[in-house]
């Protein structure tokens, strides 16, 4: 009887927690005014209606690790959701300029190269000036995207810089040896299992990678010294990794003026010509998402994310550990 009972209350409630989810998305669905998938307009600052200065905002590390579902809280970076951002701004003839608020470490080399693409393709397709305002951190992957834009504000207090590429993985080949663990690996070849952390690298590995890095850091350099119009010896010079204060970026050309997110916008508008409202338009989760959720993300366990981050994986990333 017990093992009924118990069986019982276990259908009962599946059935309970499913019931919930299908009332859930069938308000979503009917009853939520922004429609799933599309995007949601804030006025962050008033001004006039006839015109709009988008704001986007891209914070933590530029990192693609997949789009949240609608039951996600915690945050953080949408690389889809902010490419989606960008086609908007250009697309929307009520946008008349784009201010893009950047606090980040950087991220992965692929993330930062498209929405550099992103933001050059709305310069060669229209003529709305695209402006980005520095936090308190826009390093590596973060100045990357910056380079190309019209000009740069960044706070006295912003950390930036950090113009390099970063590729690495622990080896633990001693520790195993010293407790007698040995790894038997199988391979098509000599370098299938390069950067493995169980033995120590060739040091033809190690040309490998290193030529993987710099041919990632020169294309990082000719990205600076197009953007910035700066001589790539220069870029060179303070391009070795290390990170630079605002007041210091602005004296080496790095950023064009010391201001606030505030100050931006201002600027913005004198260059518009008008006091253009200024708002955000947020991309929302698709419909499919509420299905695609796992047991992982349904409770909140990113695991997958985080083991995925820390593969060895080449970064434009400060301090990527």
């Amino acid at each position: 009887m017990k093992a009924r009972r118990w069986i019982a209350l276990g259908i009962g409630a599946f059935v309970l927690l499913f019931t919930l989810i299908t009332t859930i998305t069938v308000a979503f669905n009917t009853y939520s005014a922004p429609v799933m998938g599309g995007t949601e307009q804030t006025i962050i600052s008033d001004g006039d209606p006839t015109g709009q200065i988008a704001l986007l905002e891209l914070n933590g590390a530029i990192i693609d690790s997949g789009e949240p579902g609608i039951f996600d809280t915690a945050g953080g970076y949408n690389h889809a959701a902010f490419l989606t951002e960008l086609e908007t701004a250009m697309t929307d003839r009520s946008v008349q300029g784009i201010i893009i608020s950047v606090d980040s470490p950087g991220g992965g080399i692929l993330e930062s190269a498209e929405i550099h693409s992103a933001i050059e393709e709305i310069q060669d397709q229209t003529e709305k000036p695209i402006y980005v305002s520095m936090g308190g951190m826009a390093a590596s992957g973060g100045y990357y995207i910056a380079a190309p834009t019209d000009r740069i504000f960044a706070t006295p207090q912003t950390l930036t810089g950090s113009i390099g590429v970063i590729m690495s993985s622990l080896n633990v080949a001693e520790l195993l040896d010293n407790i007698g663990i040995e790894e038997q690996v199988y391979k098509s070849g000599p370098y299938k299992d390069i950067l493995s952390p169980t033995r120590e690298p060739l040091e033809e590995e190690d040309e490998i990678i290193q030529g993987i890095v710099d041919e990632y850091y020169e294309e990082f350099v000719a990205i600076i010294s197009e953007g910035r119009d700066m001589p790539e010896d220069r870029v060179r010079e303070l391009g070795d990794g290390r990170i630079y204060t605002g007041r210091q970026a602005l004296e080496e050309g790095l950023v064009d003026e010391l201001g606030s997110l505030e100050d931006t916008i201002t600027a913005m508008r004198e260059e518009l010509g008008a006091n253009y409202q200024v708002v955000s338009n947020e991309a929302l989760p698709g419909f499919g998402n509420l299905f695609g959720l796992s047991v992982k993300q349904l409770f909140g366990n990113d695991t997958e994310i985080k083991l995925d981050f820390n593969q060895p994986k080449p970064y434009y990333m400060y301090n990527h550990e």
